[in-house]
């Protein structure tokens, strides 16, 4: 097990994080703005029309989980840029 892993680490060590860290870094902060408009809007909506608010709800969470996960893909994106 040790002769698969060791060459993943020796690349891991070597490589440059720098770049690693900005890709991942833009990631988390897209979501978190994206994350952010879809709050600020389903309140906005919720205060016009309150009798539509769990629909609203469940509408914004579903879009907040896919933000999450697509932020979770760019992530490891960016760190297995380092291989």
């Amino acid at each position: 097990m040790l002769e698969i892993v060791q060459p993943v680490i020796e690349a891991a060590a070597s490589a440059p994080l720098i770049p690693v860290s900005v890709g991942a870094g833009l990631a988390i902060i897209g979501a978190g703005m994206g994350i952010g408009k879809i709050g600020s809007s389903a309140n906005e909506a919720i205060a016009r029309q309150p009798e539509a608010a769990g629909d609203i709800k469940g509408n914004a969470l579903i879009l907040s989980a896919l933000i999450e996960g697509a932020t979770l893909f760019a992530v490891v994106v960016a760190l297995l840029a380092t291989i």
